[in-house]
């Protein structure tokens, strides 16, 4: 795996639980999940930065936002109960193969 591709996703990785401890924060009442939402939003955001050495920025973005709503959309199912209609799924598989043509086929990408 290309570094450019470790950095991204760990910054995915980093979003996901930023995002998982806001929710888990209860708007910011609870001290320890919203320490982790400020510590994983700025590992996230360095990540974030240490791949945009290697790939453009609107593909960074695409990819790393995209991964992030289908992560957070799955674990909100799973954790928090939150539901999700058919529209609401074929939306996140389009996202999901959005980013899969941009990998694939994309040159801007390098590989």
């Amino acid at each position: 795996m290309p570094k450019a591709y470790f950095f991204l996703l760990l910054a995915v990785l980093a979003e996901t639980i930023g995002t998982t401890s806001l929710q888990a924060s209860q708007q910011f009442s609870r001290f320890w999940p919203s320490v982790l939402v400020v510590i994983s939003y700025g590992i996230a955001f360095y990540l974030l930065g240490l791949t945009l050495k290697y790939m453009p920025v609107g593909i960074v973005y695409a990819i790393w936002s995209g991964l992030g709503i289908f992560f957070i959309a799955v674990i909100g199912f799973i954790v928090f109960g939150q539901r999700l209609d058919w529209p609401a799924v074929i939306g996140l598989l389009m996202i999901l193969g959005g980013i899969l043509i941009i990998h694939l086929f994309s040159r801007t990408v390098g590989h």
